[in-house]
């Protein structure tokens, strides 16, 4: 073999090989984040710092997404990575509306922290309950958002749909306008508390949240994700009162053909980094490597087990 020859088979095989392991090789992660105004944008910058730091040569490519749209991006190969709602992505997993077939291809990595679904309405709108919203004028996200998915479910147990209203489709931002400007009597916000949404609708006029107890128990027929959780007093202004709402779990999934070695440093980081996420986002406060192993119902990629293995819990 001539020298010339051996150097075009040599380097053949050397990118053959840094293909094969993954490690070495130029590769591009899409992280589908969240939409405009919501925490999932700058975390999803945090993690793309780390897992840059983490994996050598490996680029993370924040995209723009939804709860709903992040998972069906991941089982469609438009992404490899992708914030999630545990309440949507047990949906896909079990092929349940809105999904139209159980996903394959969706493995969890960590659960994050609860969310809180907050229908937000102005203290002098005489608006006490979700059945009061009939006949009025709604903003709630756009669709391929689990907070639309969950307008949809609490609008049906109390006996409405969106023909019973007028509804916009916005993100916070956006939203946030048509309630200041009087376009809409309701904001309907599923995000961490105290939302920076929620605090600029009430930095005009003083706001309440309707209270969503009577509700869940019609709600988890709909899907035993659904949960309680509670907005403590004071969180918002002139909030004098704990108030119940329906809550789920941000947690974080991944392509299950990604490569094991590459999801076991993404874990690593993730669980040596919690402090510079709460920095991010408060709502991470108090999380634990235990606590990101929670089971939700949707099947681990073997990188994140072999982490939390590693960590000595019992997968």
């Amino acid at each position: 073999m001539t020298r010339k020859a051996m150097l075009t088979f040599g380097g053949a095989a050397l990118a053959l090989g840094l293909l094969a392991g993954g490690e070495a090789s130029a590769q591009t992660y899409r992280l589908m984040t969240g939409p405009q105004g919501g925490v999932w944008v700058p975390l999803g910058g945090a993690f793309k710092d780390m897992w840059e730091k983490a994996i050598p040569g490996v680029t993370i490519q924040s995209l723009p997404g939804a709860g709903i749209a992040n998972v069906r991006g991941v089982e469609e190969g438009k992404a490899e990575i992708g914030f999630g709602n545990s309440i949507s992505t047990v949906d896909a997993i079990n092929g349940a509306e809105p999904f139209k077939t159980p996903h394959k291809n969706v493995c969890n990595l960590a659960t994050l922290y609860p969310q809180f679904f907050q229908p937000v309405v102005y203290a002098d709108s005489g608006i006490k309950s979700i059945k009061d919203l009939k006949g009025k004028s709604i903003t709630t996200q756009p669709r391929g958002n689990t907070a639309e998915q969950i307008t949809r479910d609490l609008l049906k147990v109390n006996g409405l749909t969106y023909n019973d209203m007028k509804v916009s489709f916005l993100s916070y931002t956006d939203g946030v306008s048509q309630m200041q400007d009087g376009h809409a009597q309701a904001i309907f916000v599923g995000t961490t508390i105290p939302s920076g949404a929620v605090m600029d609708v009430a930095s005009s006029k003083t706001i309440n949240i309707i209270d969503l107890a009577s509700n869940l128990a019609d709600m988890k027929k709909i899907n035993p994700g659904y949960t309680l959780e509670t907005i403590k007093p004071g969180t918002y202004p002139k909030q004098d009162k704990a108030v119940q709402v329906i809550g789920y779990a941000t947690h974080l999934i991944a392509s299950c053909k990604l490569p094991e070695n590459h999801v076991y440093s993404i874990m690593k980081s993730i669980g040596s980094n919690i402090p510079g996420m709460v920095a991010v986002v408060k709502a991470i406060d108090g999380l634990t490597v235990k606590a990101m192993a929670e089971d939700i119902g949707v099947p681990f990629h073997p990188g994140a087990k072999k982490f939390y293995t590693e960590a000595g819990l019992t997968m």
